[in-house]
């Protein structure tokens, strides 16, 4: 009595406050919006900065002032760029979010209320109807054909159907029909109903979703790691140098003072500054280049981690189709017909199908089943007397636990009758037809046909009737059977054709759906997916032991019926197998799997606040393509990383040669603190700038994803590096030592040898924009910060030499004639060297292709 007291007046005032302070709000609980300074700890905190700021600080103390400032320049500037990036990240974020929580509609105090929907509170009663987004997880009291499209929590695309059940105690998984519970989050697409609340907030099941993202922690991008290593390896050799250098010039000259400075120019020379520097800049500007492909990167170290994507796992729904329905198929007159295959326009024989689908369905239907048969009637039938607009609407037999069917009654403004049309489940509407056990055999073949698609079958039916008053049975009418509508859920545009260019680039991809086997399959076989001869259901995963779901992981193209918890298990699978996994999705139930993937991929558009808080990268668009040009760009940012590190690694390899052997041969210095304070001027703008805008490779797609392990700087990189950089070494030394020897100036040696460094450093740039071809053949590739910084480099040595002021500042002599023959002999060579170093034959001859 009690309980039927409150289905009428609901809860009281009190009540509702004691259980709002109990429970509290009706909300899901969310990553707060970050501050400028959280954002700013952030980026700070990250090693590479670290590094660079100790850089910068140990110049301070060693007294290099212009080094430190600028330095610490750069560090304000990438500081700069990347909160950039970081906070119009999360305002695009911030606009996706629907900042008004949806309003529900409850009984309190006696009367109906319209309320915010996180005021909604346990034992609430909620009024819902078509159109409405459920509040909160709650149990239905009473139903008129209510449905519910639950593809956010379970990835299948049909609505299903609700029903009140009194002899199930404990709510059950979401999907199934006939189950009396309605779920936060979801959307009701037919009928109406109403409903007690069972949870609410984060007690839900869309919110025990959100909770289990806490217990994963992202991990740390492999580049990050490499680059730790690489950067204190550097060190360690760079400091072991130091220490070399001033200990052999105090040997050697008994100066330990200015051994201490030759040392000190060697530090300023190899400190490993740019390393960091370069991969910082690289992923921001990358994330930014990304951005302008409706790409958001909420994780900047998820960008190149793209380019090493070795697994592609989607979701069905929403990733790879459009997730609403449209008419496939149609099968009337006994025969199946394609509408895919068929011309323009509907054939005569199937307009009265479409007809009747159209009016079995209300005049604005919400339905996404009504809706498709609505669109393709407005098409097809737009010029023909089938569509009855002026027709009206009499009355509706709703859908019933013991009739799954529905229909509509029309007056026409013509006709004196009835016309009654009903649609729904094919085996209803044979019942409705009365029909006999031969003509079910051969309903049953066409329903087989068109389910073993993936399609939902719909049967559809017309019957006529007097100006009489309407029966109350359906079965009072005399239907005649018209025909079946297969449905599906079509793929996107573009996604055949992505997922092909996927394939190419060596990436593996596998489905992971709520939806039903055989629709998974259709999708497979649509999208050109390869190896899906072996389906593996949910219920498969929930028995398999660790080595069997590794098997299953490494072998599997399509998993449906998928729970969260075990698309996530396939994750952690796939990662014990050292694949790289990437994961895209746009439900709830795809948000575990995303945050623990190494790179999660949520759709803005259509996708959910809780998957976009799960995700590294967003697509704005919910274009799949996005994902091919999102890790076409994660190889291009790898391979010109590596291009850059390569020219690091070389460059300071004749700048702390000639460091080093003058001081052990007893020589004049070769190189100052002014010189190299300029050579690092023209370093860090190249390796920064020019390689960040070089183009990615024309094979970038062509060849397989590179290995979790494989290292940054890998043995024939670093060999590429040693090689290009003693060449130059070589060269400008000899021609170093041969001046000094044949009675030219200290300064002018030094003016030739430090031109020859010069033109070392403008031919590894060149050199190294491809490693696939020639740097005359690379030159039809524009990049205009190449010419910048060469035309830059080339106009400030002309300074240094021309202007006396400077001349002296940089210890050079004043350029004689009989100086241009050595000079442009070794300005010639050191430009070519790096190209030849880089050849094929010539590492051919040193036997390491």
């Amino acid at each position: 009595m009690q309980d039927a007291d409150k289905l009428h007046t609901g809860l009281t005032s009190d009540e509702v406050m004691a259980r709002l302070k109990r429970d509290g709000w009706n909300e899901l609980p969310t990553s707060r919006k970050r501050s400028v300074l959280a954002m700013l700890f952030d980026v700070v905190r990250e090693p590479m900065f670290l590094m660079l700021i100790a850089c910068g600080l140990i110049y301070l103390v060693l007294g290099s002032i212009e080094d430190a400032l600028m330095l610490l320049g750069f560090v304000v500037v990438i500081i700069g760029i990347t909160l950039y990036q970081e906070g119009r990240t999360e305002r695009a974020l911030e606009a996706l979010r629907d900042l008004s929580s949806p309003r529900a509609l409850v009984i309190r105090d006696g009367g109906q209320q319209r309320i915010p929907g996180r005021e909604v509170v346990r034992d609430d009663i909620l009024l819902v109807a078509e159109g409405d987004r459920v509040p909160a997880d709650a149990v239905l009291l009473s139903s008129s054909g209510l449905s519910t499209d639950e593809s956010l929590l379970t990835g299948e695309s049909f609505p299903v159907r609700k029903a009140v059940r009194m002899d199930l105690a404990s709510p059950a998984a979401p999907g199934g029909d006939d189950l009396p519970w309605i779920y936060s989050g979801t959307l009701v697409v037919k009928g109406q109903g109403i409903a007690r609340v069972l949870q609410t907030g984060p007690r839900t099941e869309i919110g025990r979703i959100g909770k289990a993202l806490g217990t994963l922690q992202p991990e740390e991008s492999l580049l990050q790691r490499q680059m730790r290593n690489l950067v204190r390896t550097v060190s360690l050799y760079s400091l072991l140098l130091c220490v070399v250098v001033a200990v052999a010039y105090g040997l050697t000259r008994q100066d330990w003072l200015n051994g201490l400075l030759a040392g000190l120019t060697l530090a300023m020379a190899t400190l490993p500054e740019e390393f960091p520097m370069v991969l910082v800049i690289f992923l921001a500007l990358g994330a930014w280049r990304l951005s302008r492909y409706q790409v958001l990167t909420r994780r900047i170290p998820a960008v190149e981690m793209l380019g090493a994507a070795s697994v592609l796992c989607v979701d069905k729904t929403g990733t790879l189709t459009e997730n609403r329905m449209r008419v496939r198929r149609i099968h009337a007159g006994g025969l199946v017909h394609d509408l895919e295959t068929l011309p323009d326009s509907l054939p005569e024989a199937l307009h009265e199908t479409v007809e009747f689908a159209i009016l079995a369905s209300p005049p604005d239907p919400f339905d996404p089943m009504e809706k498709a048969m609505r669109e393709l009637g407005e098409t097809a039938l737009s010029n023909t007397e089938h569509l009855h607009r002026d027709w009206i609407l009499e009355r509706e037999y709703p859908l019933t636990e013991g009739m799954l069917a529905t229909a509509y009654v029309w007056r026409s403004t013509t006709g004196e009758g009835h016309v009654i049309a009903a649609k729904g489940a094919p085996e209803a509407i044979a019942d409705l037809c009365h029909f006999d056990a031969g003509q079910n055999e051969l309903l049953q073949s066409a329903i087989d046909a068109l389910a073993s698609d993936g399609m939902r079958v719909i049967g559809v039916a017309r019957a006529s009737f007097g100006p009489d008053p309407l029966p109350e049975e359906l079965h009072d009418y005399v239907f005649a059977f018209i025909g079946l509508l297969g449905l599906e859920d079509p793929v996107r545009k573009g996604v055949p054709e992505a997922l092909r260019e996927c394939q190419e680039a060596g990436i593996r991809m596998i489905m992971m759906t709520g939806d039903y086997p055989a629709t998974a399959r259709r999708i497979g076989e649509e999208i050109g997916l390869r190896g899906f001869e072996r389906i593996v259901t949910g219920a498969d995963v929930s028995r398999m032991s660790r080595e069997e779901m590794l098997e299953a992981a490494g072998k599997t193209s399509i998993f449906a019926r998928m729970q969260p918890g075990q698309k996530l298990g396939i994750v952690e699978a796939l990662k014990s197998l050292r694949e790289v996994v990437a994961m895209t999705g746009d439900g709830v139930n795809d948000a575990p799997a995303l945050k623990a993937a190494h790179i999660g991929i949520a759709m803005g558009g259509r996708g959910t606040d809780v998957a976009r808080e799960a995700a590294s990268i967003v697509l704005v668009d919910d274009h799949f393509e996005s994902i091919v040009r999102a890790v076409r760009m994660g190889r291009r940012i790898y391979d010109n990383l590596r291009k850059a590190f390569v020219f690091i690694l070389s460059v300071h390899l004749p700048i702390a040669g000639m460091s080093l052997l003058p001081v052990l041969l007893n020589w004049p210095l070769a190189l100052l603190p002014a010189h190299i304070l300029f050579l690092e001027l023209l370093i860090d703008p190249s390796c920064s700038v020019v390689f960040e805008m070089e183009r990615d490779e024309q094979q970038v797609m062509k060849r397989p994803p590179r290995r979790i392990d494989e290292p940054l700087m890998g043995r024939q990189v670093v060999l590429r590096a040693v090689f290009q950089g003693l060449a130059i070494f070589l060269s400008v030394f000899a021609v170093y030592a041969l001046m000094l020897s044949n009675g030219y100036g200290e300064g002018t040696a030094r003016m030739i040898a430090f031109a020859g460094i010069v033109a070392g450093n403008i031919g590894l740039i060149f050199a190294n924009r491809s490693w696939n071809e020639s740097m005359f053949r690379a030159l039809r590739v524009p990049n205009p910060a190449l010419w910048w910084v060469s035309a830059g480099a080339i106009l400030f040595f002309v300074l240094v030499t021309a202007v006396p002021f400077m001349r002296e500042l940089f210890r050079f002599d004043a350029p004689e004639w009989r100086d241009l023959p050595p000079g442009m002999l070794l300005v010639v060579t050191c430009f070519l060297v790096p190209d030849f170093v880089k050849s094929r034959l010539f590492r051919t001859l040193l036997g390491i292709v």
